[in-house]
């Protein structure tokens, strides 16, 4: 069993071992009688070789193996034989028949039916592909005599009895959905450089961009490479190129062909990419033959370490050489690349100074700005004009005595003041008169009866009385000599 049958096999229910039988037959039959199981099986065939041919399985001449294109034959009929099924006899009817069917419906005049053959359009022959000079996307793609010969043979049943015979044309087709999902990868790899110099390339390098965006291990092959420049150039617009160059647009801005400039760019950096080139393979060789000096001294041969010491100051003096020559084509790029980046500014200066040149326009300038600002300032002043006015005109008419309004509220603030004293005095009345009933009657208690006073403390009270009474008479006396002295005293 071969790679490809082993993949195809692996790669889902489409090709569950239930299946094979009615893919392996011969499809043509099932086109009436049973429509439905036919579109299955043709879109079962399409996803499996698209995905084979994107894994880089399909048989191709030598090692190379394209991802973007399908190689139709004995190869490929081979490498899908199974000792149980036999060979596939549907796969013209598949490839070449859906051609065919796709150029039939696009010649229909309702635009629904031209939507859906587009859609349905998987492989196209590669010739043409390359050669039309409008979209794959376009209804007028321009229909080749190739096509009208298949679609022909198909309608006269040819290509279904070249199946039944299980024979397959040699031929090559490019398939679009590889090639669309291959080109948005790429575009938005390369979508972030904004320099010009960073966006040319030339041509083999730019292949090596290609095949690092879709995670290749190795180089993009030829067939493959030219597909996606007619792709990302004529269907996306996001290239120009030629046998020399590649150069990518930049967002935003239109496309522009290729210039003398842009050709000169990438011919620098195509040298500087030969010269590192160089560097490594001098490097590698001196170290070479420096280890080729030291087995010859080791073996006591003079005349072969002499000649490996020779060899190698002759490639140091060629490394020092390149690596002189590198520096100053370094040089020359980054100076082309700081003038790219002051072309780029002096661009949007440019179309910033228009922009303020049309504003100022607008404006009128500063004589102008002035002149308003000025009518602003007396319409303002003039609105203050009138509001004194009026002011003035309304204290006239509705004048204000202020002594009357102060004799007012003098009025009011001594009512005020006697409501509230009076209402102070009320409340005093009425607590005074709460106390007092408050009192116990003397009907109640009886009258107040003296007491016997006990004759130890009236005699002790009535000796404090005889005391008190001495005192003050001694007092007196001297208290009025002391008055009369301070009299005399004021006469004199």
């Amino acid at each position: 069993m071969s790679e490809l049958l082993q993949y195809i096999l692996s790669s889902g229910e489409q090709f569950r071992r239930a299946r094979i039988p009615s893919l392996y037959s011969d499809l043509s039959l099932q086109r009436a009688n049973n429509p439905d199981g036919f579109s299955a099986n043709i879109s079962a065939w399409e996803n499996a070789l698209r995905q084979a041919a994107k894994a880089g399985l399909i048989p191709a001449p030598g090692n190379s193996r394209d991802t973007l294109s399908l190689r139709t034959g004995e190869e490929l009929l081979q490498a899908l034989t199974t000792k149980e099924w036999g060979r596939p006899l549907s796969l013209g009817t598949v490839i070449v028949g859906n051609i065919a069917q796709v150029r039939s419906d696009l010649s229909v005049s309702d635009p629904a039916l031209q939507d859906e053959a587009v859609e349905r359009r998987q492989f196209i022959p590669r010739k043409d592909f390359l050669e039309s000079p409008t979209s794959v996307y376009n209804r007028k793609w321009a229909i080749r005599p190739w096509w009208l010969v298949s679609w022909t043979l198909h309608q006269l049943g040819l290509y279904e009895k070249q199946a039944a015979l299980g024979k397959l044309p040699k031929a090559q087709y490019v398939i679009v959905s590889n090639v669309e999902e291959a080109a948005a990868q790429v575009i938005s790899r390369m979508t972030g450089r904004t320099n010009l110099v960073d966006r040319i390339y030339p041509k083999h390098i730019f292949a090596r961009e290609v095949s690092k965006a879709l995670g290749m291990q190795s180089d993009l092959t030829g067939n493959d490479f030219e597909v996606m420049l007619r792709f990302l150039a004529r269907d996306k617009g996001v290239l120009a190129y030629d046998d020399l160059a590649v150069k990518f647009k930049s967002a935003g801005e239109p496309l522009s062909q290729l210039t003398a400039e842009d050709r000169t760019v990438a011919s620098l950096k195509s040298l500087i990419a030969d010269l590192n080139l160089q560097l490594t393979a001098l490097t590698v060789r001196i170290n070479s033959l420096g280890e080729k000096a030291q087995l010859a001294v080791k073996a006591k041969n003079r005349v072969a370490a002499m000649a490996a010491l020779k060899s190698k100051k002759a490639a140091e003096n060629t490394l020092s050489q390149r690596y002189e020559a590198l520096g100053q084509v370094e040089g020359v790029y980054g100076k082309i690349e700081q003038a790219a980046d002051q072309v780029a500014l002096i661009r949007v200066m440019e179309a910033s100074t228009g922009v303020l040149r049309n504003l100022h326009a607008q404006v009128g300038g500063v004589e102008r700005v002035e002149d308003v600002v000025d009518g602003l300032r007396d319409e303002m002043d003039k609105v203050d004009e009138i509001g004194q006015v009026m002011e003035e005109a309304g204290r006239g008419e509705n004048a204000v005595d202020e002594d009357a309004i102060d004799d007012e509220l003098q009025a009011l603030e001594l009512q005020d003041r006697t409501e509230r004293e009076e209402k102070e005095a009320e409340q005093t009345r009425r607590k005074l008169a709460e106390l007092d009933e408050a009192k116990p009657p003397e009907a109640l208690i009886g009258p107040i009866k003296e007491q016997p006073e006990d004759p130890v403390v009236a005699a002790q009270s009535q000796a404090s009385h005889n005391l008190s009474s001495e005192q003050l008479a001694r007092k007196a006396p001297s208290q009025t000599g002391n008055e009369t002295t301070s009299a005399v005293a004021a006469n004199s």
